[in-house]
């Protein structure tokens, strides 16, 4: 196989298995080379995806050597990319009852969708993730797309139980926003002992739905290692009471009667994406 032909071939499997460890015998016998062909292939291949912002090569030697690509999204794009969601979102006919925000047009876009799980999977490429856990049903779309980039499960919480998946855990919580009390369920074949969890939601208030399931979460000691959030609400009437979260895009000012809303970017961009 020519060098231009196992470019392509090593670039494309590495998109489509990020963060999969394969040691070099794999991509020798797979592309019909040798290894120092290949080391070469790779660094060709590190230093585009570096320079293009898309992640590098993990590469490590020894007798179970190998390597593996990690997604990381140039910051600068990710703030591009916020920006851009920020501007479609600020349009006035969005406002809801409630001070939501109409964002199903988004969440239905396969291409945004997945460039919020880049954006929320490079701010989290550091930590030790077993899992990513949402709640049912909006949060779904983005928690694959992050799951997909940080080549981890999904695990959804649901409102009720469901025969099909057996025993389950339930707790009682309080929604931040409606001061209600409701319910959270989790099979308990859904996750580990232990596991190290991403939490990812698609709206915060007050933040009652992300700790009912923190708390759900306790009944399994899991460790939530990281929480995001497409949109906050910058609401000062509302008592926050999460804490530690990455959130894209905050909406304030919403004002029903005067049809106006501001939305900015989230404490992504503050923080610098937890880098």
């Amino acid at each position: 196989m020519k060098r231009s032909n196992r470019l392509v071939a090593l670039t494309n499997y590495f998109l489509e298995n990020p963060r999969l460890h394969k040691q070099l015998p794999y991509f020798v016998n797979r592309l019909e080379t040798t290894k120092a062909s290949v080391s070469e292939d790779m660094d060709i291949i590190d230093a585009v995806f570096r320079n293009e912002g898309l992640g590098y090569l993990q590469r490590t030697t020894g007798a179970g050597g190998g390597v593996k690509y990690i997604p990381e999204y140039l910051h600068e794009k990710s703030e591009a990319f916020i920006h851009e969601m920020c501007h479609q979102l600020a349009d006035p006919v969005r406002i809801l009852p409630g001070g939501y925000l109409y964002m199903s047009d988004l969440l239905g876009n396969p291409k945004t969708v997945r460039e919020i799980g880049r954006v929320f999977a490079s701010a989290f490429s550091q930590m030790e993730i077993d899992v990513v856990v949402t709640v049912a049903t909006k949060g779904i779309p983005l928690a694959y797309s992050v799951a997909s980039f940080l080549d981890v499960p999904v695990v959804i919480v649901r409102r009720d139980p469901k025969v099909t998946e057996g025993s389950s855990v339930s707790i009682n919580y309080v929604s931040g926003s409606s001061r209600k009390i409701q319910t959270m369920v989790l099979p308990k074949r859904s996750l580990g002992e232990g596991a190290n969890v991403c939490i990812i939601d698609d709206f915060m208030k007050a933040g009652g739905t992300i700790t009912g399931m923190i708390n759900l979460l306790e009944e399994f000691n899991a460790q939530v290692k990281a929480i995001g959030v497409l949109a906050e609400a910058d609401d000062e009437e509302e008592e926050r009471v999460v804490e530690n979260y990455t959130s894209l895009i905050k909406i304030s000012n919403v004002d029903l009667k005067a049809k106006s809303i501001e939305v900015h970017p989230g404490n992504f961009v503050e923080i610098g994406g937890r880098k």
